[in-house]
């Protein structure tokens, strides 16, 4: 079971390497991408505790010198006090434009990480080493980094391609349930945007999946990889189809916002609920059958997920306060949201063309079902 997926970006472009055992590997494949025999590691407690003590044996013992840096675990940390922190600790140990900075961990570090590799000596490489499912589908992939602002979620960022992505399938088996399923939600997501045939595989294979079986684990993180790659390598910036990859992000981002950031909702699983309510829309439009979005809550129902509103807890905004949460997502362009909705299972597009009592009546419906 080894898995390469190539993202191809002219000078940019760099190797997904998908298998177990990748972290004591790690010398063998970051060793060829130094200068000189050094590195930098930015990692966070919870992280650090299971995994950092191994990549750095691993490192050390090809004669690679390490200097680490833990931060706190969590949402908070993507902020600019962090960012500052891991800036000034990065210069502070003389870490040169062609040196490595490693992100160990999941969607957090490696957005944080990558965007101080972005703006330190206006762009130094790094490596992404995702420990968690959500980031080795997505998060690690394709150069999106950056941080969250009062006023919303990573509106302050860069893109900055990394070096090498290391997605080491072993390190999952460490995730609690609740983190590996909210990652989850990003790989239903790919089906749902692209392609029908993997949503299907998912319906077979994804409680085997969920179990611990490791090759299904593999195959459904070489999917995702291999999709977003594809979609990246045709618009890496954002212009046009990359946007695709935002489905459920819209609705998600204004859940996040609602619920303060906090382990009220994880990203993965807002994501899994606004790929419900983002095909709840398209129903209600006309676009697609009304039976899909009662097919897509049943998988993730089937795999223990959060698929309504009614699973968050605690109080929710108004369906009016949501959609105006929505107005500080990235997705705006002229005024006006763009929302990703669907033609069919693994058949979505991109449209700026929705009425917002459309968006506001499914809102207000699936706030009426948490009563």
């Amino acid at each position: 079971m080894n898995h390469k997926v190539r993202v191809s970006l002219q000078e940019r472009s760099y190797d997904i390497l998908i298998s177990e055992g990748l972290i004591e590997e790690s010398a063998t494949h970051i060793a060829p991408l130094l200068r000189r025999a050094r590195v930098a590691i930015v990692t966070d407690e919870n992280v650090g505790a299971l995994h950092l003590g191994s990549l750095r044996t691993a490192l050390v013992n090809s004669d690679i010198s390490v200097d680490a840096l833990t931060l706190p675990a969590g949402e908070a940390t993507k902020s600019w006090t962090y960012l500052i922190q891991t800036v000034e600790w990065l210069l502070e140990n003389k870490i040169e434009r062609h040196d490595i900075v490693i992100a160990l961990g999941g969607g957090v570090i490696g957005d944080l990480v990558g965007f101080a590799a972005a703006i330190l000596r206006r762009g130094i490489r790094f490596v992404q080493i995702p420990t968690s499912l959500l980031a080795q589908v997505d998060s690690s992939v394709g150069g999106k980094t950056g941080i969250n602002a009062p006023q919303g979620k990573n509106l302050i960022g860069a893109f900055h391609q990394p070096s090498l992505v290391l997605a080491d399938i072993s390190v999952l088996g460490t995730l609690q349930s609740r983190d590996f399923l909210a990652g989850y939600g990003e790989v239903v997501k790919y089906g749902l945007l692209g392609n029908a045939n993997f949503f299907e595989w998912l319906e077979v294979n994804g409680m085997a999946l969920a179990a611990g079986d490791v090759e299904k684990r593999a195959e459904a993180v070489r999917i995702s990889c291999q999709m977003k790659a594809d979609i990246v390598a045709r618009d890496e910036t954002e212009q046009g189809e990359r946007a695709l990859l935002n489905l459920g992000h819209t609705f998600c981002h204004a859940l996040e916002a609602a619920t303060g950031y906090s382990e009220r909702l994880l990203h993965g699983e807002g994501v899994a609920i606004g790929c419900a309510l983002a095909f709840d829309l398209s129903a209600r439009m006309g676009l697609c059958a009304q039976e899909h979005p009662s097919r897509i809550r049943a998988h993730l129902k089937a795999m223990g997920m959060k698929s309504d509103l009614s699973d968050i807890k605690g109080e929710l905004p108004s369906a009016e306060v949501l959609v105006d949460l929505m107005g500080q997502d990235k997705k705006v362009v002229d005024g006006k949201l763009r929302f990703i909705l669907a033609k069919d299972i693994g058949k979505s597009f991109v449209t700026s063309e929705v009425n917002k009592n459309d968006v506001i009546d499914v809102l207000k419906h699936a706030l009426s079902m948490r009563a």
